[in-house]
């Protein structure tokens, strides 16, 4: 069947026949002088050079280069280190060489993914799109983390746990991050309905409850390219694939040494270092991958951005200054306020010195950090070994450590009752009264500061066995990852009431003063912190097999069927020295136990059409059918099928399109239940009261039975690369997402439940029963502060955490890109894009849907990146283009619209010497190339304010970077 197999390959004129007629065979070795170059060259070159016959299909080596191959060797490794880095691997038939796509290794739980978004070995996913970011495109970007490159996408919105939104805004579940951390969220959905993958397996997750992947571990300089399909997946990869996949592929072909050495400054306010080093090394029976990164981002100072402040009116905005300054600012009894002045230490403090009828407001925004020192060490290791006949052990192993350090706000600031007792008080109106200070704290305890610390580490290890055309994998992993996070130099409330009560001068703590005249031992005594400690541990296990099935007029059917265990556990604790007069750690009560998740699942493919029987208007049709069934131990079964059909009219056109069903599981914090709840007594407006406010209970925490999200993803689309215009590429794709179920908390708008009952009537009970006040006023969180009787409730406003709202989001994605070469010179044109048509939000049961999209802690409409490059002899040059479009604010009383974002960034690039083998690339690149400013917004937070939306834009400002990379 060889012979014919290969005459079919070579009868469809879709592949490359590269030989030297006049050459004689060789097997002794022979002085090589390859460069790299496109690989079809190459292998024409090598076939002139050995006289071997190598055949290879068209579609294989397109886009593909080789790696430079010099002196004396045998032809066969030779050609291994030709073909090094390409994928493909040469295979013997019948005295010929015939390229194939290498198998990729089975070293995680899921297996062996060649490209994301399938199980079957050797395709791409079947109706659903892929971007895929290669090592070329990482280098050409000018970045240097992997969230950077991600959240580039047009795709990716900033919202959600991210180091710029940690501290000002807990929307779109940015409060779930305390380390800084960085996710990505493809669409705007959610950062926990984005799956990220490591080799194809889940790493280990972070945030409260374990609800997203920090990608801020992943070392740039060992990523070979980032697949990022967008499309629903939970058939092939069960949970949390609802917006897409991430999968990001690492080095572990990598062969030789480098040695990468990069640093930057923004404006001279933020400067950045990484230092880089893999090896890369193959012999006979195996190959292995060492890698080493280190990388430090300082931190940058809010001082150094005018939009970093809570004062907004140099922009026509508010003033969100509070009380919190030094000196502080004095609240009588009679409510009247008096400023304290400066210019003194607050020991001989009298009343005629204090402004009345004025305020000292100060700025924490301004006095803080917007964004941490980051300081992060990995270490990766992978390795393949061939451990007898068809047999192959493959291992991975990423250990990370990254640690933080930022300025903080001053969130836990309040207001300090003062009364006669204290040695230095002092009586604005003389009714001898206690009075009230707004005090802030930073002149004697020092500038409050986050600092933590994120270990993490993902093993696997896998076993393949070749059995004829089948290939069936066993593997496992384990991942763990531990967070530490600290707020210090904050007053404890306790201890700071008891200095505060104190009648020694010696040892009472003044607030009248600009923080000089307290003693070392007072400060310590009232110093105190509060912090996190999280633990996330996952163990899994995986078997699957794939391989032909039955032999189609348009090809072989292939089927890929696995089953998979995994076993995840969560744990949390509170180290509270705020509240209470010792130190106390204390366990998150409520969370459920380990979790153990069983699933099964299979994908089929059918070649409908292929070379055998095509057709005119139907060269090729292929339709794959998957479906997975999940059982969690804590929240039940879910089934989930997956359909795509791929058609090609003509050569060079694709139209394509998937249909299936996706899930989220609860994270654990979700499933804490009411055991974790605040329900109290609250006074709010209420436009339909005669008095215009009500007496309500509201709640707050986690509700009971909270179960999983589901969605209905489709796509439509079609690819072009036209025979004609080689170097032209384009994908157009239509997305629809139903998403029901969503897990949330609308506990942030309480004051507007009552004002707005549009959006927020779902979560009023008006006039509800006694049974159900009696029932609340006897939970064991019920606190009563206004001192109501059940009688006196007029509604409750249902602010927990719980399967609460719905979102259906369509929109277009595309990617258009021109490729010409002229010669030794090389021409690059693109852009791609995101178009969000509707997001229609239902905020709360029963409430009629509303149209968010291009609205404040929403994706906007538009989302574009262009570039245009040009190469040659070693050179290279790109621009991007970044657009954000403008957007309504809403939040403010009178919606503002906010300005478009332009940014544009370049690189620069020289390669000396073949970096390939032994050379150096020297680049320059930089980010917001002209220094463009956020466009402003009226952004206030719970606890501050902004001038930006660090959702949509960041304030790094213009980022030079320098770099060397050397090959050896």
């Amino acid at each position: 069947m060889k012979p014919i197999f290969m005459a079919a390959l070579l009868a469809t004129g879709s592949c490359l026949a590269l030989s030297a007629p006049t050459a004689k065979a060789q097997t002794a070795e022979t002085e090589f002088n390859i460069p790299a170059q496109r690989l079809a060259d190459a292998l024409r070159a090598y076939s002139e050079a050995t006289g071997r016959d190598v055949i290879a299909a068209s579609q294989l080596l397109e886009g593909r280069r080789s790696s430079a191959v010099r002196g004396r060797l045998s032809p066969d490794a030779a050609l291994t280190r030709l073909l090094a880095g390409t994928g493909l691997v040469a295979e013997r038939v019948d005295n010929t060489l015939v390229l194939r796509v290498k198998s990729a290794p089975a070293d995680d739980t899921d297996a062996a993914i060649i490209v994301t978004g399938t199980r079957i070995r050797g395709t791409g996913p079947i109706g659903s799109p892929v971007t895929t970011i290669d090592r070329a495109a990482i280098e050409k970007s000018g970045m240097n983390s992997a969230q950077q490159i991600l959240q580039a996408l047009p795709q990716a919105f900033g919202g959600g746990p991210n180091e710029a939104t940690l501290g000002a805004t807990t929307r779109n579940g940015a409060g779930t991050d305390g380390t800084y951390a960085a996710s990505i969220n493809l669409r705007g959905l959610g950062p926990s309905s984005t799956l990220v993958l490591i080799d194809g397996s889940r790493p280990a997750l972070g945030g409260l409850g374990g609800v997203f992947a920090d990608i801020s571990l992943i070392p740039v300089s060992a990523i070979d390219r980032m697949e990022v399909l967008t499309d629903g997946a939970s058939a092939i990869y069960g949970a949390d694939a609802v917006a897409g996949v991430v999968n990001i592929r690492l080095r572990n072909d990598f062969e030789g040494a480098e040695t990468t050495l990069r640093r930057g400054s923004a404006d001279g306010d933020l400067g950045e270092t990484l230092f880089a080093q893999l090896f890369g090394k193959s012999w006979s029976r195996g190959h292995l991958v060492l890698a080493y990164q280190f990388s430090q981002r300082g931190a940058l100072a809010a001082a150094d951005r005018s939009f970093a402040t809570e004062d907004l009116s140099r922009w026509g905005g508010p003033d969100y200054r509070s009380l919190f300054a030094v000196p502080g600012t004095i609240t009588a009894e009679n409510g009247r306020t008096f400023a304290i002045p400066s210019g003194q230490d607050g020991s001989a403090l009298r009343a005629d010195q204090l402004a009345p009828d004025t305020r000292n407001l100060g700025d924490r925004r301004s006095a803080s950090d917007l964004l941490p020192r980051q300081r992060i060490h990995s270490l990766y290791a992978a390795g393949s070994f061939d451990v007898g006949n068809h047999l192959t052990v493959n291992a991975r192993l990423l250990a990370v450590e990254r640690r933080y350090r930022k300025i903080g706000l001053g969130e836990y600031l309040s207001p300090v009752r003062v009364a006669p007792t204290n040695p230095f008080y002092v009586d604005p109106i003389g009714t001898g009264a206690p009075v009230t200070v707004s005090y802030n704290f930073a002149n004697d305890l020092g500038a409050p500061i986050n600092t933590g610390r994120v270990r993490g580490i993902t093993a696997a290890v896998g076993f393949e066995r070749q059995l004829g055309a089948w290939r069936i994998q066993l593997g496992g992993a384990y991942g763990r990852q531990k967070g530490r996070s600290d707020s210090l130099n904050i007053p404890n409330r306790s201890r700071l009431a008891a200095a505060i009560a104190d009648p020694d001068p010696n040892s009472s703590f003044n607030v009248f003063g600009d923080g000089s005249a307290n003693s070392r031992a007072t400060i310590a005594q009232i110093r105190g912190s509060i912090g996190s400690r999280d633990d996330y541990e996952s163990w899994s296990g995986a078997i699957r097999a794939d391989g032909p099935l039955m032999a189609l007029p348009g090809g072989d059917a292939r089927l890929a069927i696995g089953a998979e265990y995994r076993r995840e556990r969560y744990r949390n604790a509170t180290f509270n020295d705020l509240s209470f007069p010792e130190a106390r750690l204390t366990p998150l009560r409520g969370l459920p136990g380990p979790r153990h998740v069983r699933s099964a699942y299979a994908e089929l493919l059918f070649p409908l059409i292929g070379e055998a029987n095509e057709m005119p208007g139907a060269r090729r049709l292929d339709l794959s059918l998957a479906g997975r069934i999940e059982d969690y131990s804590d929240v039940g079964t879910t089934t989930n099928p997956k359909i795509g059909l791929r058609w090609e009219p003509v050569v060079g056109v694709a139209l394509r399109a998937s249909y299936g069903t996706s899930f989220r599981a609860p994270a654990f914090d979700e499933l804490i239940g009411p055991s974790v709840s605040l329900y109290t007594t609250l006074t709010v407006a209420d436009p339909t009261s005669p008095s215009g406010t009500a007496r309500v209970i509201a709640l707050f925490g986690y509700g009971p039975n909270i179960k999983p999200e589901r969605a209905t993803t489709w796509t439509a689309g079609f690819d072009i690369a036209p025979r004609k215009i080689p170097a032209l590429k384009a994908s157009f794709t239509y997305y629809n997402v139903d998403y029901r179920d969503r897990i949330g908390s609308v506990s942030e708008d309480y004051a507007r439940f009552l004002t707005d009952r549009g959006q927020f009537g779902g979560v009023v009970i008006d006039n509800p029963s006694p049974e159900l006040v009696d029932y609340y006023f006897n939970f064991p969180t019920f606190t009563n502060p206004l001192g109501l009787a059940s009688g006196d409730v007029d509604a409750i406003l249902d602010g927990q955490v719980r399967n609460l709202s719905a979102v259906h989001q369509t929109g277009l994605d595309f990617d258009v890109g021109y490729a010409p070469r002229f010669g030794s010179a090389a021409l690059d044109f693109g852009l791609s894009g995101s178009r969000i048509l509707k997001i229609d939000r239902q905020l709360t049961p029963g409430t009629a849907p509303a149209d968010v999209v291009g609205t404040f802690a929403n994706p906007v409409k538009w989302r574009l990146r262009g570039r245009a490059g040009w190469s040659k002899d070693g050179f290279a040059a790109t621009v991007f283009v970044n657009y954000t479009g403008g957007y309504r604010n809403q939040i403010p009383a009178i919606p503002e619209a906010v300005a478009p974002w332009t940014t544009a960034d370049l690189t620069l690039s020289q390669q000396i010497g073949d970096a390939d083998t032994r050379g150096v690339t020297l680049a320059l690149s930089i980010l917001n190339l002209f220094d463009k400013d956020p466009p402003y917004v009226n952004n206030r937070t719970n606890t501050s304010a902004l001038a930006y939306d660090p959702e949509k834009a960041n304030p790094i400002g213009r980022m030079i970077s320098l770099q060397a990379k050397v090959r050896w």
